[in-house]
């Protein structure tokens, strides 16, 4: 019987854990800080993330810091520009100072430090006397229709609730970085004016009645949490409680699409739930506050539910690389098995909030089949998220690229940056927290999970164990430890057994099996001695009597292996993964070219793999799978190169990637196919203008540009026509399913000219034969980025007959686009 299987009785018969008698979790894990890191997988990311990834993400959200600054200027009288209208700027900015904070809790930057500190008295200013922080509402410059006329008035949506989380959660990290409280009494102010609007009723909010309505998007919960845990005041625990169980109960919203009850898991009391649902980072956030508030508050009433979640998601709403949320029209969950490669979402964020959860579910339960989850989470889709250098970013995660879908918000690749910028800054508060995932303990145990070359101090009941870890995981699965207990002493040494050296699959759940036939052996030994232990919930546990200088070697097999998927996934019918340790490989254009990778198809199995470190460019040191392959209309077998998933869109874009391989050449012929829409279903195009030296029909030739500046290729401009509003009409030759639409728009200032990207454009649908408005997704713009595609999606896919676009130019200018693109359903 598998390991895997038997973890997964254990998880579904699970009786309610011990909690500790301070209500904290079981397992107490050692924090980032105190885990000193020597390896060479992890240590550079996070001098990269220090030197690279937070000093640039500080940049980036230095319009936010600008609101902020304006909104205190407009509270103390001073005058100047008002800000600008933005639902959740300010929580990127929150979540990056988060991350830097971090960073100073493992060195000394006092630059670094001072920064933040001049951007916490800006948000200081900026925040209200009774505790209010919100800048479009404090400077009484709303969109009513993203977040209402007065604050608190369309919660499900305003992101109100949500930036503070993030807020407190940045403040509690800076405090304990630097031990200053400016920013934690101002969270703390923001908290206690929560309390009083929400659950007593304050007479300057709603009427003085008590909101009683949970966040739309979930956040707040969680970190209330924290902030019970830094201050030990009891009212931020009871609020997280309180919010978790009026959701679904006092308020439910009745419509569709973002509207709709499931969206925000508003649709069930959260004990009863049972399904993953709705937008993945809104819910696996509130998964991970259920799981905090149920071990803090000794309430476990909640953990029923969250056991009955988790298997839902790994068993058939998980992708392989760990990523949640595979529908593009809610950023979420689907139905079960709906798990699309080329057109799939996979946030970011979502990965990110899917190590936050499962980690927390380990901690609880002290099973690694969590821990698995978590790694397989972190170590593809949560690391996919940033490039090796450390300054572009995934929002979305496909697990196969065409090389000419814009799948990443308009791009094809990694973007420097986002007008929705919640991924780059997850990120930046991700990585420097890596290697506090590593130990954890109970007075008698001492517990491994993720293995990295590391030292640490581990505090037991008897006394202070050292241990030294050396290993170059995750690319070797060999792991040597040396203890050095203060003393000689009896304890239990817990070693995970991942899933996938394990068992006969990669990652817990149903959904994904290996069919190699494999059966590698792991092998544990102490002071060269093999030992042979039984395994308790994914771990080798040896207990003895332990004494310093004592040595454990752990090997854990690391082959290439194949992996097959539950033929209820119509995706991946017929195609097969390859996979070695904890790493999801793909076949990517640039080591495998001229041809695009969906060319090649695995007839056969073969176990002809080899395994080599890349020596030089940015990819040096990373292993290679070389493996045999069949090519489309090549006679005899081809080697096919594969890199890790997170590894991949590092040496250029618009290059053809895929995860999934098929297995004939009929289902290859068919992964060539684009899911762009073809030029012949775009029907009659036409524009209200067009100069001569132009033509309309640039729009849809395909040809990508290189800039905005680009006039190396057709374009269509309304030159001479300056000030003057514009429309590009469509009209299908049948209805279509339009999921975005992707416009790079051409602009020559610099080079004198006078076309420049508009002041504002927006879409119309024809449905039904009259123009309606294309009611964009909650968090997409009507973007005027210059050299990118600027992508729109509708807040719910309907089935149109044509698309508008109006345009209005700035003042004294005309307008141009380069290219043009709709994806259909």
């Amino acid at each position: 019987m598998s390991r895997n299987f038997i973890s997964t009785i254990l998880l579904s018969i699970v009786t309610i854990p011990a909690i500790a008698a301070n209500n904290s979790y079981p397992l107490t894990p050692i924090t980032f800080e105190k885990v000193q890191l020597q390896d060479a997988f992890w240590l550079p990311r996070l001098q990269t993330q220090a030197e690279v990834t937070v000093p640039f993400s500080l940049e980036k959200t230095e319009p936010a810091i600008e609101n902020l600054r304006r909104c205190g200027n407009f509270l103390k009288g001073r005058g100047g520009e008002l800000p600008f209208t933005h639902r959740f700027i300010s929580s990127d900015l929150y979540k990056v100072m988060e991350g830097a904070a971090y960073i100073l809790q493992t060195r000394r930057d006092p630059e670094l430090e001072q920064q933040l500190d001049e951007i916490i008295d800006i948000i200081g200013e900026a925040q209200q006397e009774d505790g209010y922080l919100y800048v479009s509402h404090i400077c009484k410059i709303p969109n009513p229709g993203e977040m209402g006329k007065t604050p608190y008035s369309f919660v499900v949506h305003s992101h109100e609730l949500y930036n503070m989380g993030h807020m407190y959660e940045g403040a509690i990290a800076y405090y304990r970085a630097t031990g200053k409280e400016k920013w934690l009494k101002i969270a703390e102010k923001n908290a206690q004016h929560i309390n009083r609007v929400f659950f007593e009723g304050d007479p300057n909010y709603n009427n003085g009645k008590p909101v009683m309505q949970a966040p739309g998007h979930q956040e707040l919960e969680l970190a209330l949490c924290k902030l019970y845990v830094v201050t030990g005041k009891s009212l931020y625990l009871e609020m997280a409680r309180k919010f978790l169980d009026i959701r679904g109960v006092t308020y439910r919203p009745s419509g569709s699409g973002t509207m709709s009850p499931e969206y925000a898991q508003q649709h069930k009391p959260v004990r009863e739930q049972e399904r993953a649902v709705g937008h993945a980072v809104r819910a696996v956030y509130l998964y991970t506050g259920m799981a905090d508030v149920a071990v803090l508050s000794g309430d476990l009433s909640y953990t029923n539910a969250l056991q009955k979640i988790w298997h839902n998601i790994v068993d058939t709403k998980m992708h392989i690389t760990g990523g949640l949320g595979a529908v593009h029209g809610i950023e979420g969950f689907g139905p079960e098995y709906e798990l699309p490669n080329l057109k799939t979402y996979d946030e970011t964020c979502a990965a990110v909030a899917n190590v936050f959860f499962n980690y927390r579910m380990f901690l609880l339960y002290q099973d690694a089949g969590y821990f698995d989850v978590a790694e397989v989470s972190l170590f593809n889709n949560s690391l996919a998220g940033v490039n090796l250098a450390g300054n572009k970013f995934f929002y979305v995660n496909p697990l196969e690229t065409d090389g000419k879908r814009k799948f990443n918000h308009g791009r094809s690749g990694r973007s420097p940056w986002f007008d929705c910028a919640c991924c780059p800054s997850n990120i930046a508060r991700l990585m420097p927290q890596v290697s506090g995932y590593m130990y954890a303990h109970t007075d008698n145990d001492i517990y491994l999970t993720l293995y990295a070359a590391s030292t640490t101090d581990i505090p037991l009941a008897d006394g202070t164990v050292k241990i030294r870890q050396q290993t170059e995981y995750p690319f070797d699965g060999k792991i040597a430890l040396t203890l050095t207990p203060q003393k000689t002493q009896t304890f239990k040494l817990h070693l995970r057994i991942p899933t996938w050296a394990g068992a006969d699959r990669f990652v817990p759940g149903d959904l994904y099996h290996y069919i190699d036939g494999q059966k590698p052996k792991w092998t544990l030994s102490v002071n060269g001695q093999t030992v042979t232990t039984t395994v308790t919930k994914g771990f080798a546990v040896i207990e003895r009597a332990w004494k310093a200088g004592d040595r454990v070697q752990l090997d854990l097999p690391m082959p290439v292996r194949y992996n097959g998927c539950t033929e209820q996934v119509e995706a991946n019918r017929n195609r097969l993964a390859v996979t070695r340790g904890p790493l999801v490989y793909c076949a990517e254009e640039i080591d495998n070219g001229p041809s695009p990778v969906q060319e090649f198809y695995l007839d056969k199995i073969s176990r002809q793999t080899t395994v080599h470190t890349i020596s030089e460019g940015i990819l040096q040191g990373i292993p290679q799978v070389t493996i045999a392959a069949s090519q489309i209309n090549q006679p005899v077998t081809q080697t096919l190169k594969l890199v890790p998933y997170y590894a991949w869109n590092n040496r250029g874009d618009d290059q053809s990637m895929i995860v999934w391989l098929p297995r004939n050449a009929q289902l290859a012929q068919e992964s060539l196919a684009t899911n762009l829409t073809a030029i012949n279903q775009y029907g009659r195009l036409t524009a209200s203008h067009t100069w001569d030296n132009d033509t309309v029909k640039a729009l849809i030739d395909g040809q990508i540009p290189r800039s905005s500046v680009d006039n190396d290729i057709p374009r269509w401009t309304s030159w001479p026509q300056r000030s003057t509003p514009q429309q590009i009409t469509f009209e299908f030759n049948q209805p279509l399913e339009v999921s975005s639409v992707m416009v790079y728009w051409y602009d020559d200032e610099p080079v004198g000219g006078g076309v420049r990207v508009p002041a504002e454009w927006s879409i119309q649908r024809k449905i039904n034969g009259s123009w309606q408005p294309y009611d964009k997704y909650i968090t997409d713009f009507y973007g005027t980025s210059k050299d990118t595609f600027n992508m729109v999606r509708p807040q719910k896919v309907i089935t149109c007959e044509g698309l508008k676009i109006i345009i209005k130019p700035q003042s004294n200018m005309a307008v141009g686009i380069l290219e043009l693109q709709i994806e259909t359903q």
